[in-house]
């Protein structure tokens, strides 16, 4: 159903393989329902190739931008031309970096920008330069009700600045494979194979299965970081429970993998969001993290999952071995979020709150 606004662009120009990124598609894939969106990305990266390869994206309107240091002249006249040839009155940027050479692509112009902030920052920018480029943002988007507060903390605030909080939502219909009965337990993670991601917290409390005999698999999907390979790898050939564990990485159908396992053990550092979560929360398995950052702002939702003191393995380990005594009845919970899911989660309701501040 088309909705009359103006021109818009989303710009990501992050290299990326990770949440921001595929948030960004997806909302791009959300918004082109309803209105004529231009997405822009990086010449050759992992959005770019997305686009191309993903048959989820492949219907998307994009330009790209190659460049390579986030203040340069490329990206600089590149968007200028893009947002002049097109009309674009609106813009959507998902990012951080990049918007000091945004600022000189759109001077002069009227443009309806809004900042969508997905991950917690921790130094402020509010000297002299960073006033500046932010001085023409008209909406500071957070995804959570954690970042918001982190997003007053941190971010200038021009004078007609306003706030806003939009939460994610699911771009598809979550799979339709039927939830598997497995022989035995079956855990996931999802994320990039990176520090604070909480895969190898999840390994560690697995020690609590090993311990007890019980019979598991933990498989991993998502890119690793090249900079954390050896000191993984090296990690995990120490564990004695090694071969239960598989590194399966990026995969584009992360959906028909949650309902082939028992629990999604996620026990992040901290989330701006957390996708990942809100996509296991919608396939209704079982919940395993930590109590922190956006994490916790899920159960405020309602959802039931199995929250533990932030930063503690032994917390962890306890918890799984509570729940697997109880595993025929955690499933019938986790189930329920299903529904619930479908409402909070609906793609509709996103749209409609970003198409409320668009011109």
């Amino acid at each position: 159903m088309a909705i009359k606004k103006q021109a818009t662009a989303l710009i990501c120009l992050s290299p990326n393989a990770g949440g921001m990124e595929l948030a960004s598609l997806k909302l791009a894939k959300i918004l082109s329902t309803y209105i004529d969106i231009i997405t822009i990305v990086q010449k050759g990266k992992f959005m770019h190739k997305q686009c191309i390869q993903n048959p989820d994206y492949q219907m998307l309107n994009y330009e790209t931008i190659a460049f390579n240091t986030t203040l340069s002249p490329s990206i600089i006249f590149k968007t200028r031309k893009i947002v002049q040839e097109n009309n674009i009155k609106n813009v959507i940027f998902v990012g951080a970096s990049e918007l000091k050479s945004l600022y000189f692509s759109f001077l002069g112009l009227d443009i309806n920008l809004l900042v969508r902030h997905g991950t917690t920052k921790s130094n402020p920018k509010k000297d002299f330069f960073h006033k500046l480029i932010y001085s023409n943002v008209a909406y500071h988007i957070a995804i959570s009700k954690h970042l918001s507060k982190n997003v007053e903390y941190i971010v200038p605030f021009g004078k007609n600045t306003k706030l806003k909080i939009i939460v994610p939502t699911m771009p598809k219909e979550i799979s339709n494979l039927h939830k598997s009965d497995n022989n035995k337990l079956k855990l996931i993670h999802v994320g990039r194979v990176t520090q604070g991601k909480g895969l190898k917290e999840a390994l560690l409390a697995c020690s609590a299965l090993h311990a007890s005999n019980i019979t598991f698999k933990l498989d991993s999907y998502g890119g690793m970081s090249k900079s954390y390979k050896k000191e993984f790898e090296n990690f995990v050939n120490g564990l004695a429970y090694k071969d239960s564990f598989e590194l399966c990485g990026f995969t584009n159908i992360i959906y028909d993998e949650y309902p082939k396992h028992d629990i999604f053990i996620f026990p992040t550092k901290g989330e701006g969001f957390g996708n990942v979560m809100m996509e296991a929360i919608a396939h209704g398995i079982i919940i395993l993290s930590f109590d922190n950052t956006a994490i916790s702002n899920f159960a405020e939702m309602g959802f039931h999952m199995h929250l533990v003191e932030d930063g503690s393995v032994k917390a962890l380990e306890d918890r799984l071995l509570k729940i697997i005594q109880n595993l025929e009845s955690e499933k019938l919970l986790a189930l329920q979020n299903i529904e619930k899911s479908k409402i909070i989660f609906a793609p509709e309701r996103e749209a409609y709150d970003y198409l409320e501040l668009l011109k």
